[in-house]
C-alpha cells in the first residue's frame, strides 16, 4: 500500500496528465482512493520488488512524500504458518 502525502496537486496533475503514471516494468497499479480533502491519496500497487517500487516512487517525490507499507491479503496472512 502506498500512501501519499501530495504536496502540489496542481503540479501533480498536470505531470500525470502529461506523463501517464509513469509505472516502470515490475510494478503494478490496482487501485487508488483521495482522501476528500485531497491531500492523501492511497494507492494499492505490487512490485516484483522493492527496487522497481523505488523507480517508480523517484518519479515523482519531488511532488509527493511516500509511505510504502507492505500488505499481504487477509488469505494470505492466515494461511501463513505460524511462529511461536
Amino acid at each position: 500500500m502506498v500512501i501519499e502525502n501530495l504536496r502540489d496537486r496542481n503540479l501533480i496533475r498536470e505531470r500525470f496528465d502529461r506523463d501517464g503514471r509513469m509505472v516502470p516494468e515490475g510494478v503494478t497499479y490496482h487501485a487508488s482512493w483521495v482522501d476528500v480533502a485531497g491531500k492523501r491519496c492511497f494507492q494499492l500497487m505490487e512490485a516484483k520488488d522493492e527496487e522497481s517500487l523505488a523507480i517508480w516512487v523517484d518519479k515523482w517525490k519531488d511532488l509527493v512524500d511516500f509511505e510504502i507499507v507492505a500488505v499481504l491479503t487477509s488469505n494470505e496472512f492466515w494461511s501463513r504458518d505460524r511462529v511461536g
